[in-house]
């Protein structure tokens, strides 16, 4: 009988840091060091990617490229980009351990997975200094994983899917019709299609709401609707199999995986 035997997980903005906070200050604080302007928009569009991927993404932005050569009189560079990446992690590290917290429903619904069997993998855009600050800060709150892979030494980070391949060889996972990958940006949607797993994104605490949970909790209903519509749609277009409001779902989504699949 086929079924499910991994979720591999995100951990920014899907099982920690509601609302992707710490990756978005920093690279806006770093650009804003070198006299560039990138809005919260723009900051968010490539989340999920490998830290200097994502950086040389927002240097590819037309209005990020006329800055950049307006203000210093020539193209930027690979340079520029490992330059930034520097100053990104900086930031980054200064405040990366307050970003750790669990997302509300995540830990009783992982544990209640792990009772029944499943392993949890996690795959990042975060490289492994910056894991081995998340690892501990969240463990300390009660969320763990069985395994987490991160960019470093694998050919490329997302959207490309070795990351998960690499979760499989250390989980002992021989199919990728028995994992599900569990993410809130479309970057994550795009690894897990890329991959050949189930994919399923989740709306509220992602990095494509953008929006704390305080603010959150403070919209109406008809304020809340239409915005994680927008979000849906956007990850369905992404190639997502499933969307959920939140981490509660996921438990039923996998029974339905297990019975489509028998």
């Amino acid at each position: 009988m086929k079924k499910i035997e991994c979720v591999i997980m995100d951990w920014a903005g899907t099982a920690v840091d509601y609302g992707c906070f710490a990756p978005v200050a920093a690279f806006l604080k770093a650009f804003s060091e070198v006299g560039l302007t990138v809005t919260m928009e723009e900051a968010r569009r490539p989340m999920g990617m490998a830290k200097i991927d994502h950086i040389r993404e927002l240097f590819k932005l037309p209005g990020v490229t006329e800055q950049f050569e307006k203000h210093y009189n020539r193209a930027w560079t690979e340079e520029d980009v490992a330059v930034m990446n520097c100053e990104f992690e900086k930031y980054l590290f200064a405040s990366l351990k307050e970003y750790t917290t669990p997302i509300p429903n995540v830990i009783e619904n992982i544990d209640s997975l792990k009772k029944a069997g499943l392993k949890i993998g996690s795959t990042t855009g975060y490289t492994r200094a910056m894991m081995d600050v998340v690892l501990p800060g969240a463990a300390i709150q009660g969320y763990t994983t069985d395994n987490c892979v991160t960019p470093d030494g694998l050919p490329t980070g997302r959207p490309q899917p070795f990351m998960i391949y690499q979760n499989m060889i250390d989980l002992n996972i021989p199919s990728i019709e028995s994992i599900v990958k569990y993410g809130d940006t479309i970057a994550d949607i795009k690894e897990g299609v890329n991959a050949g797993v189930w994919t399923v994104g989740v709306i509220l605490g992602s990095n494509e709401m953008g929006l704390t949970l305080e603010e959150t909790e403070k919209l109406s209903l008809e304020e809340l609707t239409p915005l994680m519509a927008t979000v849906r749609k956007r990850m369905y277009m992404a190639g997502a199999h499933y969307v959920v409001n939140t981490i509660a779902e996921l438990p039923g989504i996998i029974e339905i995986i297990n019975h489509k699949m028998n």
